[in-house]
């Protein structure tokens, strides 16, 4: 049996979902742009630099859900998919997730970004399991909130243990396994699987790729 982990934003996504959605908001003048717009590239920055607060980012990230309803929020998202992701699904990546379905690998997406944004892009590939941070409801309006452990960094180690728990299997059971990412914030996970490729990489994870010998793999142009 095979296991095939795949990051979503700038792995199988030419862009970031995350970064994405708030622009989206923000031209659709649900956000304010003087407000929103400075601060998600602050934490763009961060998150590229490695040094992202995770709390603070999800705090800033979530709070936009719980204040409109899940009807608009859908709308919203459909219109985010057509006009935003849909040019972010390249062919590359999406011979990459097939290559893997059709040999039969277990395949998941483990991703930080929420679990609202990436759960259409998650089917639009036809993965049949999402690992990401998870958007909080009551009554089926969103929170604000996280609800349990960050997709994030060691999180994302914890995150997948439980998935595979919950489905009565460890990393054990697994002859080979892959992780497709292309950020350093995905080392934690990339250093304990068997096949970890470096996607596009920034230049502290191609720098840390090169040195353990692992694969490379070119995507986006």
């Amino acid at each position: 049996m095979h296991l095939a982990l795949f990051d979503l934003d700038y792995t199988l996504l030419s862009g970031d979902s995350d970064y994405e959605w708030t622009l989206h908001l923000i031209d659709k003048g649900v956000l304010d742009r003087d407000l929103f717009e400075q601060r998600n590239n602050e934490f763009f920055a961060q998150y590229k630099a490695g040094t992202l607060d995770i709390d603070a980012f999800l705090d800033f990230q979530m709070q936009p859900l719980a204040q409109h309803s899940r009807a608009e929020l859908d709308a919203w998202h459909a219109e985010f998919m057509a006009t935003r992701i849909r040019s972010m699904l390249k062919p590359k990546a999406r011979d990459l997730v097939k290559r893997h379905q059709d040999n039969g690998d277990l395949c998941a997406l483990v991703t930080a970004t929420n679990s609202f944004v990436t759960g259409p892009i998650c089917r639009e590939f036809d993965i049949p399991h999402l690992i990401a941070t998870i958007a909080a409801q009551e009554n089926g309006q969103f929170t604000g909130k996280p609800r349990g452990i960050p997709s994030f960094r060691e999180g994302k180690v914890s995150r997948v243990e439980d998935w595979l728990e919950s489905m009565g299997l460890w990393w054990g059971n697994f002859e080979r396994i892959w992780f497709y990412s292309d950020s350093l914030n995905d080392l934690p996970l990339m250093s304990l699987v068997s096949d970890p490729v470096a996607v596009d990489p920034d230049s502290t994870l191609r720098a840390h790729a090169e040195a353990a010998g692992w694969a490379i793999l070119k995507l986006h142009d």
